[in-house]
């Protein structure tokens, strides 16, 4: 039953909901380059491909760099299909190259900047654009048209996903959705039950009553919250990130910041000193599973349905990790299917064929999924994610059951990806939300303070 829901329930909501539509916007989905794609895909046949991709043949020397960022995990898992596309074209080196999400994209800047990006690179939704603008990304359009690409077993709405200004530019690598993570050990000492759709009131007594019956305490994504405030902000029909302005108001902002601030005071949530000495952001530092004492601790993490692997393998002993949505006002106006991560070729790319074999690899082949074991998220190759879930444990099918069963059916459009200028925006909004919570700033300055100088920033980038 699990299989014929994965390759026909989750793209069908995708692809009825909008939810994967348009990176360029509202064109892309008619653009020319699509169009194209999907014809090839259409007019390809597969079965020969999903099964074995064809990975090289090509007999020429290719030495590429691929980068990522991630955890563990994610480390491990793609280094071993690295190895096993290595030993099957043994005319191909490619080097690895990982880091955290933060200085992921400080360094592809830097690259980019000294026009020596490495030849493939993971790609996230909020950034597609702004390179596809920018010219550091190498068209895909015809690498499906000549068959190094094959697209036959991939939903349309994938291939509409990475397509900006008419261009196939990103492979999309896996679906999620946000999850909030959670120790359910600490949540039954509580004597709490979670509950899916949970609204911010809840969630705050849920919070409360964990902290008055435990002593754990709770985070909300501290040092990285933008992500979640933007999700709050779909609550209050808002798309935080404009094209030349933040677009939300004083008012709107000011009460999430405050309610940060009483939880600050009142103990329940996790003071912000805690987080000095942590590399904020990673997996492996989370709260969640981090710290040796409940004033150190949190019950919940807000992340993503495919970090839950890599959270778990982190958590200490008798903890029992599950997984539901963030908390909102309005859960079903803020929640959301996101195409995870991307693959892309870059513009510097010293060979962007046998880059683009690789890719096809990755997505298309049995044997690389058994490596990467559906960690970037759900595959977006339908008959891969067949394969996929016959091989999952029962951690891993949670996963596809919270997609499917929790998220699907309770979300919205995404927005529109981030405007250039956005991953500005976002480290002033870091900045000011850590004044705030050092009650350096009032909730009020400080949302002012964001909006100025957020908007600023876009309109510094807008063209």
């Amino acid at each position: 039953m699990m299989k014929r829901k994965l390759s026909a329930g989750i793209l069908a909501a995708c692809m009825g909901a909008g939810l994967l539509a348009g990176c360029g916007g509202g064109n892309a989905a008619q653009s020319s380059g699509t169009t194209g794609a999907s014809a090839q895909a259409s007019a390809a046949s597969s079965s020969a491909a999903t099964t074995k991709a064809s990975s090289g043949g090509s007999g020429e020397a290719a030495n590429m760099v691929f980068a990522w960022w991630g955890n563990q995990v994610r480390n491990e898992n793609t280094q071993n299909a690295i190895d096993l596309y290595m030993k099957e074209n043994p005319n191909v080196q490619i080097e690895g190259q990982f880091s955290q999400w933060g200085d992921y994209w400080q360094k592809l800047a830097t690259l980019s900047a000294g026009n020596n990006l490495p030849d493939i690179i993971q790609q996230d939704y909020a950034y597609v654009e702004q390179y596809t603008n920018s010219d550091q990304l190498y068209p895909l359009d015809e690498f499906v048209k000549d068959g190094t690409i094959d697209t036959s077993k991939w939903n349309k709405s994938m291939i509409d996903a990475g397509t900006v200004n008419g261009k196939f530019v990103a492979v999309c690598n896996g679906i999620n959705a946000p999850a909030l993570m959670y120790d359910k050990a600490i949540t039954d000492a509580a004597g709490v039950t979670i509950k899916d759709n949970m609204t911010l009131d809840e969630f705050i007594q849920v919070s409360k009553t964990i902290y008055e019956k435990t002593g754990y305490k709770t985070n909300l994504s501290y040092g990285i919250a933008d992500g979640l405030f933007s999700y709050w902000m779909r609550a209050e029909g808002v798309v935080m990130f404009g094209k030349d302005k933040i677009q939300c108001t004083k008012e709107q902002l000011a009460p999430y910041f405050q309610m940060y601030v009483d939880g600050f005071n009142d103990g329940w949530m996790i003071e912000p000193a805690v987080f000095a000495d942590r590399s904020i952001g990673t997996v492996e530092q989370d709260a969640l599973t981090y710290g040796d004492s409940p004033a150190t601790r949190s019950w919940c993490a807000c992340a993503w349905s495919n970090q839950y692997i890599a959270i778990c393998n982190s958590a200490q002993e008798g903890q029992n990790i599950q997984m539901t949505t963030w908390p909102s006002k309005d859960p079903k106006k803020s929640n959301f299917l996101k195409a995870g991560q991307f693959f892309s070729i870059s513009r510097d790319a010293k060979n962007p064929k046998e880059a683009a074999k690789f890719i096809n690899w990755l997505i298309n082949d049995e044997g690389a999924n058994d490596c990467l074991k559906g960690e970037r998220g759900i595959p977006m190759n339908s008959d891969i994610a067949d394969y996929v879930v016959k091989k999952l444990t029962d951690k891993d099918q949670l996963i596809y059951t919270y997609v499917e069963d929790v998220a699907a059916p309770n979300s919205s459009n995404i927005n529109p990806p981030d405007p250039a200028g956005a991953s500005e925006a976002k480290s002033v909004f870091n900045k000011v939300f850590e004044q705030v919570a050092y009650g350096q700033i009032t909730p009020e300055a400080g949302a002012e303070q964001f909006i100025t100088e957020g908007s600023a920033a876009l309109a510094a980038k807008a063209g």
